[in-house]
């Protein structure tokens, strides 16, 4: 399933806008886990280093498989993690909606 050449190109503005909201989420989940003065120290440090493997996982779905082949299933997985935008979706041809939307 290789994305069309006009969404190719909808897709690579749209992973770099949703690369920086993914990062943003990351950062702040980071920060709060860092800030909760209720817990210890040391069970912040696990709790951020938890964290910070499950997210790694996550972006390595999305984003690092950055090839036409493989935009679809990484535009679907931007698009389950709330990445994506309604409005950015529907820059998309109706064939690649047709995938990405197949579940909702």
């Amino acid at each position: 399933m290789t994305i069309s050449e006009p969404d190719w190109r909808v897709f690579k503005e749209i992973r770099a806008v949703a690369l920086e909201r993914l990062t943003h989420r990351i950062l702040n989940e980071c920060r709060a886990v860092c800030d909760d003065e209720t817990l210890p120290a040391h069970d912040r440090y696990l709790k951020l280093y938890e964290l910070i493997h499950k997210r790694d996982e996550e972006m390595q779905r999305a984003f690092d498989d950055f090839r036409r082949s493989t935009a679809i299933v990484c535009l679907i997985t931007m698009w389950q993690l709330d990445l994506v935008t309604l409005d950015e979706l529907d820059r998309f041809s109706l064939d690649t909606l047709h995938w990405v939307r197949r579940d909702d």
